[in-house]
């Protein structure tokens, strides 16, 4: 049985079933799949263009940016990683800013390959 009372003050800011779930950061970000592409749009407001970096490794896409507000002291930073389960075309990749959203698009590539087939005895 799940509690239902209310957490304690110092609980509040722990976004438990997020972390179980590995949804940590928040609903930043939407990726969907069309036209044999991943469509990933993530954000960030407050960044310009330079302080983000993208990276794209073996089918994970790392997203990472870091901006600093001399005025006021800040440095604000973010990090996700985003696994992909097709094979994508990596050097068709292509991304924009705008806004404050990232857009990054990865076609995918049709696989025809279906493994090695396993002879079976018995």
């Amino acid at each position: 049985m799940v509690p239902t009372r209310t957490p304690s003050p110092w609980m509040q800011n722990l976004d438990l079933p997020s972390q179980l779930f590995e949804d940590i950061g928040g609903n930043d970000y939407e990726l969907y799949e069309e036209d044999d592409e991943f469509v990933l749009t993530v954000d960030m407001p407050g960044f310009e263009t330079d302080e983000i970096e993208l990276a794209w490794d073996d089918g994970v896409l790392n997203v990472a940016a870091e901006h600093t507000d001399e005025s006021r002291g800040r440095k604000e930073t973010y990090h996700r990683r985003f696994r992909f389960p097709k094979t994508v075309a990596d050097d068709e990749i292509s991304a924009e800013y705008t806004n404050g959203v990232l857009e990054v698009r990865l076609p995918t590539v049709e696989s025809t390959a279906r493994g090695k087939e396993i002879p079976l005895e018995g």
